[in-house]
């Protein structure tokens, strides 16, 4: 969850809801807890790979399955966009899409020959992020921080302008249902993954909330809203410009580390539901007698992100996904309602909130939005009612 979304988020965030970033924030934490917590219930019940896609179709139908699983693959080629573009925002501005789409191709590249991220470099990837962002922390504070810029103010976009920057806001919160859909590959999954997701979203709030009002008080929010790297341009504004080169390999660092991981997931995503018959082409469910990987579905997941890359920018990247995984975790929220008492582990409300609040936001992004990732995942359901016709066990 700590990765490259708060470089990049704040940016458009703040640009909706003006000086209401942190009242957003908090939106988006409330509605990211319900949807964790109901990940975390369903994750103890169904030990096994696939999130919302596996809950969906054991809870409510296979359809439902498909719509979290193509939500998600949707959503999250877009999140790999975001994530190179905000790469080439902070590694090389003056190139940032050249270096974006080169970016891809080279995780691609390493993806493609099995290579994953192991957990010891997880935690050096955290590790120099939480680096870069204490370094954005002390440079704003070191300039001329002012309180006053923390409060909304009248013309700040009111409350929806508030939505519309937790629904992108949200976009730097995914990342706990991770945990879940490795379910398989958590020890006492029952125990553990439960008392992780909350944990870890709790202490991202945290950080991201400091990072926030840092960056408020030391440049504003109109600044914010018109930096293409808001943070780097928190600690250019200040005297510490020597941090600089720190945030920018922090950001990149950040970006590739959640790019690589979004890659093989969405990949894997798209594996899975192609050998389940539900994504056509069903040769997207090969896999490389060498290197063992599902390389069509890396390649067509990459050619799909390069063209994001070089047609879209970071914010309607972020906004793209934010109602793609807003759909996914709407699904989820839904799966947990299904849950019989004794598998619940908090209140149902929890769930009831999810739903409504995952519709809340997605529905609060803007037109345009909206619109394309409705027709999207609306395209991708008339592909699966094809698949369902020409072959009924597929459905």
């Amino acid at each position: 969850m700590v990765g490259a979304g708060i470089f990049a988020a704040l940016a458009p965030a703040a640009s909706a809801a003006g000086s209401g970033v942190l009242l957003a924030l908090g939106v988006a934490a409330v509605v990211a807890f319900c949807n964790a917590t109901s990940s975390a219930q369903l994750a103890a019940v169904h030990p096994e790979s696939g999130g919302a896609y596996a809950y969906g179709r054991r809870r409510l139908g296979r359809p439902w399955g498909f719509l979290a699983g193509w939500a998600f693959v949707v959503g999250k080629v877009a999140s790999c966009a975001a994530m190179a573009l905000t790469f080439g925002a902070y590694a090389w501005p003056e190139h940032r899409t050249g270096a974006a789409l080169a970016a891809v191709a080279v995780l691609t590249g390493v993806d493609y020959r099995g290579v994953t991220k192991t957990v010891v470099l997880t935690r050096v990837i955290v590790a120099v992020v939480l680096v870069a962002l204490t370094a954005v922390v002390v440079a704003g504070l070191a300039g001329d921080p002012d309180a006053g810029r923390l409060r909304p103010v009248a013309g700040d976009g009111g409350a929806a302008g508030v939505l519309e920057a937790a629904a992108i806001l949200f976009f730097s919160f995914a990342g706990y249902a991770r945990v879940a859909t490795l379910g398989e590959e958590v020890r006492d999954p029952s125990r553990t993954i439960p008392r992780a997701i909350p944990l870890a979203l709790a202490i991202v709030l945290i950080v991201y909330a400091a990072v926030a009002a840092t960056a408020l008080a030391a440049v504003g929010a109109p600044a914010l809203a018109t930096a293409s790297a808001p943070l780097a341009h928190v600690v250019d504004a200040g005297p510490l410009d020597e941090l600089l080169p720190l945030v920018r390999v922090g950001a990149a660092v950040a970006s590739l580390g959640v790019l690589v991981s979004l890659l093989a997931g969405v990949s894997r995503t798209a594996f899975a539901m192609a050998a389940a018959g539900e994504l056509r082409p069903r040769s997207l469910a090969a896999v490389h007698p060498r290197h063992r990987v599902p390389h069509r579905a890396q390649l067509a997941v990459a050619a799909a992100v390069a063209v994001v890359v070089v047609s879209g920018d970071i914010r309607s990247s972020i906004g793209f996904s934010s109602f793609g995984v807003l759909v996914y975790y709407g699904v989820t929220n839904a799966s947990a309602l299904r849950l019989r008492p004794g598998e619940r582990r908090w209140p149902r409300g929890l769930a009831v909130a999810g739903v409504l609040g995952c519709a809340l936001l997605a529905f609060s992004l803007p037109a345009g939005t909206i619109l394309a990732g409705a027709g999207v995942l609306a395209a991708g359901m008339v592909l699966y009612a094809v698949a369902f016709a020409s072959s009924p066990s597929a459905a």
